[in-house]
């Protein structure tokens, strides 16, 4: 079937049929057909091209020494300056960085059980 076809089909129907077919669209692909809004499809347009995201630690969880240990490793920073970052939550834990470093870095803290936030 061609696309040709099928729009052909579309054009011969009612209104009442064509709201069916795309929730019945929407259902099988699990998509939304609303208009964005022309503020809200600008929004998005920027968030699909974003290369730049930053590692926020929302919480320490139940292992909190782990935790900490995991945020010097990645920082940098010393014993007392990891602890009051993990104790201040939430706080960014690195910013500006690629998606990748961004996603390894939150790996490595929520395998010790911290609560982290990729923005």
């Amino acid at each position: 079937m061609s696309k040709e076809t099928i729009l052909e089909e579309i054009k011969g129907m009612s209104v009442l049929e064509l709201n069916d077919l795309v929730k019945a669209i929407e259902e099988e692909f699990g998509v939304t057909a609303a208009a964005p809004v022309a503020a809200g499809g600008a929004v998005a347009a920027v968030e699909e091209e974003q290369s730049e995201f930053d590692v926020i630690l929302t919480g320490a969880g139940a292992s909190k020494i782990n935790v900490i240990k995991i945020v010097r490793e990645i920082t940098g920073l010393g014993l007392k300056e990891a602890k009051d970052l993990v104790d201040n939550a939430p706080k960014a834990i690195k910013e500006k960085v690629s998606k990748e470093e961004a996603e390894a870095t939150k790996a490595k803290l929520e395998e010790v059980g911290a609560a982290v936030e990729v923005k």
